[in-house]
This record gives C-alpha cells, sequence and structure tokens, in this order.
C-alpha cells in the first residue's frame, strides 16, 4: 500500500498497478484526470523500483545528428523543418555527418540518432550507401535512426514494401529504430497538426515489422497541444498493445509539447505538473516496456531528474547536439557529471549503458567522464 490518496478509487488503481496488475484505460484515464500528483509519484516510483530493484539508474551518450531539415510534410508543431523550396534547406555533407560521429565517440559515445525530414530527392540507396559509410568508419558505433516516418516515406518513394525498405537499411548498418515522429498515435489528432505524414496504423506497422526483423527501438509521446486526456491514454493502449505483440520497444519516452516558433504557438504551453504527471502514469500503465526515460532536454535539470522519483529509471543522452526542440527556443543543456550527480543525488549509482540497456564497461565508463571533464574545461577556457 502506498499513502493515502485524496480519492479512494484513485488509492484503489494505484495499488493495482503496484501490485503488478494491468490497469485498464479506464483507469488510465481517471489518473489523468487526477490532481494528486503525490500520489501518482509514490506507485510510479514503487513500481519503476519493482522492475529496476538494480541499486544504478542511467544513462547513454550519443548525438542527435539531422542529416536534413528538408521536408515534405508540413508539422504545425515543428519549428525545425524547412520546405523542399526553402533557402534555409540544407543535406549535411558527408565528410561533416563523419567528423560529428568522430567527436562523439570521443567523448565515449556508443550510439548516434540519425534522423531527418521526409527529403523528396533521394532514393533508398543513397541511405544505404550513407549507413554503410558510417559503419565503415565507425563499426563499433550503433545506428539509431529514422524514425517511422521517416522510413514510411521511404517506401512511396522507392515504390518498395517496408519490410524491403527495413531490411535493405538493417544489411547496410541500421541497429535501432526511434519512436520519433508518434506524437499522439489517434489519427484525429495527427490530421489536426500534420499533412503528409504517416498515420497511427503505418506508424506503428514500420515497428511491428522492424521488430518482427529481430529489431529494437524506443517509443515515444510528445502530448500538451490538441490531444484530449483520453487521446493520451490511446496513445499508451496502442504503445502497450503492440508491445504484448512484439516485445521490441525497449523504453518509453515523453515530453510536453514546446510552443514557440510554431503554427501552435498560441498554445500555452504545459508545466512540470502535467510532465511528472503523465509520465507517472505512463510508467503505471506500461506495465511490458521496461524502461521510461526522463526527458530533461525539455524539462531542465531539476525537473529531469525528479523524473527518477516519478517513474524514470534512465536519464536519458548527455545529446551532445539538439536540433528540433532547440529551434522551438527550448534549450536546456547539461555537462556529463551534471547528469551523473542528478543521478547520485536521489541515492542511486550512475552508470553508462548502451541501446539495449547493458551497461557499458566501468573503464569505457571512466574514459568517458574524463573525456567529458576535459571537453568543459576546454569549453570554459573559451568563454572566459
Amino acid at each position: 500500500m502506498i499513502a493515502p490518496a485524496a480519492d479512494n478509487s484513485i488509492r484503489a488503481i494505484l495499488d493495482k498497478a503496484i501490485a503488478g496488475q494491468r490497469l485498464t484505460p479506464a483507469e488510465g484515464l481517471q489518473l489523468l484526470e487526477s490532481h494528486d500528483l503525490a500520489a501518482l509519484g509514490a506507485a510510479a516510483e514503487a513500481v519503476s523500483r519493482r522492475m529496476h530493484p538494480e541499486p544504478y539508474r542511467t544513462y547513454n551518450i550519443d548525438r542527435n545528428i539531422n542529416y536534413t531539415n528538408v521536408c515534405t510534410a508540413v508539422c504545425n508543431f515543428c519549428a525545425f523543418y524547412r520546405g523542399p523550396k526553402s533557402d534555409e534547406g540544407y543535406v549535411l555533407p558527408r565528410a561533416e555527418l563523419l567528423a560529428k560521429i568522430e567527436e562523439t565517440v570521443a567523448l565515449g559515445g556508443n550510439q548516434i540518432l540519425l534522423q531527418g525530414g521526409l527529403h523528396p530527392k533521394y532514393k533508398l540507396d543513397w541511405y544505404e550507401e550513407m549507413l554503410g559509410d558510417i559503419k565503415q568508419a565507425f563499426p563499433e558505433v550503433n545506428i539509431h535512426g529514422f524514425s517511422p516516418p521517416e522510413l514510411h516515406h521511404f517506401t512511396k518513394v522507392n515504390n518498395l514494401s517496408i519490410e524491403e525498405v527495413l531490411q535493405r537499411l538493417k544489411a547496410a548498418g541500421l541497429g535501432s529504430i526511434p519512436g520519433g515522429g508518434a506524437e499522439i498515435l489517434v489519427d484525429r489528432v495527427r490530421n489536426e497538426i500534420t499533412r503528409g505524414k504517416v498515420m497511427t496504423d503505418d506508424w506503428l506497422n514500420v515497428m511491428r515489422v522492424w521488430h518482427k526483423l529481430g529489431g529494437v527501438s524506443s517509443s515515444t509521446m510528445m502530448f500538451g497541444h490538441v490531444e484530449t486526456l483520453e487521446e493520451r491514454v490511446e496513445h499508451l493502449r496502442r504503445v502497450r498493445e503492440l508491445q504484448d505483440e512484439t516485445n521490441g520497444f525497449t523504453a518509453f519516452i515523453c515530453w510536453t509539447f514546446q510552443p514557440d516558433n510554431t503554427e501552435l504557438s498560441h498554445i500555452p504551453p504545459k508545466g512540470s505538473f502535467e510532465y511528472l504527471k503523465t509520465l507517472a502514469v505512463s510508467r503505471l500503465f506500461l506495465d511490458n516496456v521496461p524502461n521510461i526515460q526522463s526527458s530533461w532536454v525539455t524539462q531542465g535539470l531539476k525537473v529531469g531528474q525528479l523524473s527518477l522519483l516519478f517513474g524514470a529509471n534512465d536519464m536519458g543522452s548527455l545529446m551532445l547536439e539538439e536540433n528540433v526542440v532547440a529551434e522551438a527556443g527550448t534549450v536546456h543543456f547539461l555537462t556529463l557529471d551534471q547528469i551523473r550527480e542528478a543521478i547520485e543525488e536521489l541515492g542511486f549509482e550512475a552508470r553508462q549503458r548502451s541501446v539495449d540497456y547493458k551497461l557499458v564497461a566501468p573503464e569505457l565508463e571512466q574514459k568517458a567522464i574524463e573525456a567529458n571533464r576535459k571537453r568543459a574545461a576546454t569549453e570554459l577556457v573559451q568563454l572566459s
């Protein structure tokens, strides 16, 4: 039992989740409608500690490399994309791409997050060549690349099945798939905030096929825009349902919509209360997704740290580079020491992990710590 919640019905739902019983969508909605943040957080932490009794909490070191910002989709929530005819569109030169990965590896990174817009020009062999160049230069680096909207777009540009697209990219070096472009997995919402982008069933099917090919991926949710609480729960239900089928999601990450510099800038931003509440409900509802990540990139250090007491067991990435959220005006940067200290202040051991949540060898972890401290010291000297 947890500390009594204000409402007996909410307390019963929380006790059910703590005991390991699956919540119904109606119960998930009741929790989202509740304002008893302390009770929700305590229950989510209890579930997290049951699922992760280990004395550590994790983080990883990677870099979000956007190889292009050219995109044929029109997303009202996105400040990053540029249309195909825009003078501000770019495609990252291959040498620059490889230099970014080289810097990431030097700082202890074992992965890159490789995403772009829906470019109308390039065929699949262009992406295969890009993957091949990366793997030839950095065979040890996992390429966490191409979100479902991109992969679905590849099927249209190349007139290929999603099975063939994924098989070819996997053979070329694709290691795992990020959960980007999910927003809210309800077609009413997707129709309202985006045009020319993958719909719910096809987003889920990209992940289904990838999982059946033996691949793993993350899942995400961007909330706090035009969706209802019922639609938020529906998103969680669809993720949980696919995980029952494939067991291919390694983690779930949610964050609040960042409205600045977007066509939805009139929508008031959701604050930390709504973020922590939704994070906690996600941990309670997604009983089959092993890991929940903090989103310090959108929430900042203190709320990101607090996430570890609201159901998250992972601080996410050091994120050596991030462009999409930054374009929306939200810029939070942390050093590796700050991430590690945030974990350790809560009484946990801080450990670096890989994409599949395996711990990095201690000697490699220490090498990364020293490299990042040296970089931070150099940057401090340059600013002074």
